[in-house]
């Protein structure tokens, strides 16, 4: 569950506090006094997504935990309490941040898409090449904004006859964290026999996730953390013999209806890398197939980076995080 803490202390006893999110029209947040929560006049919008900690409110915190935080939860919040002593406001910058996670990639006939969502505030996307002549120029590239206000953010590049042997990369970022995804140029595999194997991309580190897929849609087999074991899906238990620890696949028992693009997908914290492979059957005396030895693959990787510094409070909340900075009146 998304979540975020705004703080906020005082000294003293008898203490009544009030938040209100003044950036939205003062909007009543929480209130808490006669040692128990007042939520007559809680605005609409924040109901059932407030806490104080009761517990420690004799101790002097009076700080608010915001849960199923939204991009509209944006902005500026006071905290007023009031003592038999003294009172004073607490002015409270909340920032909301969605970064990007990944950036999904993947060509079928000379369209490459790039694509991702979740993303706040508006993200920038940008294609490259191995190859500094080959253009990028033809492009298309689509941002919405969610219900939710963040926003997704797709784009198509036509890729030449002339193209097909260049490797590409997509780079989705924000002004605080980028990812990259690389598709590298394609190739196909034939096999004579009713055995084969199938190579995922190489990779320099272990990685938390894997996932075969067919056609780029259903499932074959999946792979999480540094568990051996691995998870077949319906329909393809007869046909998946093995799975490397590199991940590499090996295919039984296949036939006509099997030829088609098989995706490897392996991530880690900081990316993503995914090889396309075009599975063809070579007939044979009898229909057989047989590995013809030849094995080629396409490899796209997303290479991560995220920057996150900042001199305020930190809030991780999921998939987004936030930010909130304190100023002080007496």
């Amino acid at each position: 569950m998304e979540r975020c803490l705004l703080p906020c202390s005082y000294d003293g006893t008898a203490v009544v506090i009030h938040w209100h999110q003044v950036s939205a029209g003062d909007l009543n947040v929480h209130s808490f006094y006669n040692n128990q929560d007042q939520l007559k006049l809680q605005s609409e919008r924040f109901r059932g997504r407030t806490s104080l900690f009761n517990d420690q409110i004799s101790a002097g915190n009076a700080s608010l935990q915001l849960t199923k935080v939204e991009v509209r939860d944006e902005g500026k919040y006071k905290c007023y309490t009031s003592t038999d002593g003294e009172s004073q406001k607490s002015f409270i910058n909340l920032k909301i941040r969605a970064p990007v996670r990944k950036v999904n990639i993947q060509q079928v006939g000379n369209i490459i898409t790039c694509s991702s969502e979740g993303i706040y505030p508006e993200p920038e996307l940008a294609w490259s090449t191995s190859s500094s002549s080959n253009s990028t120029s033809n492009t298309t590239t689509t941002v919405r904004q969610t219900e939710r206000l963040l926003y997704n953010i797709s784009s198509s590049l036509i890729v030449s006859d002339s193209g097909t042997d260049q490797d590409y990369s997509c780079t989705i970022s924000t002004h605080r964290n980028r990812k990259r995804a690389t598709l590298f140029k394609p190739a196909s595999v034939c096999w004579s026999n009713t055995e084969t194997t199938i190579l995922c991309p190489p990779s320099d580190t272990s990685f938390s996730y894997l996932i075969w897929r067919f056609n780029h849609s259903q499932s074959i087999v999946t792979r999480s953390g540094a568990d051996i074991s691995y998870t077949v899906y319906a329909g393809w238990e007869q046909h998946v013999k093995h799975v490397s620890e590199s991940g590499s696949l090996t295919l039984r028992d296949l036939t006509a209806d099997h030829e088609g693009i098989y995706t490897c997908e392996l991530s880690d914290a900081e990316e993503t890398k995914v090889s396309e492979n075009e599975i063809r059957m070579m007939p044979t005396d009898g229909a057989t197939k047989k590995n013809d030895g030849t094995q080629n693959s396409t490899h796209l990787g997303a290479i991560a980076a995220a920057s996150l510094c900042f001199t305020a409070l930190l809030c991780l909340i999921l998939y987004s995080y936030c930010t909130a900075t304190v100023e002080v009146q007496k």
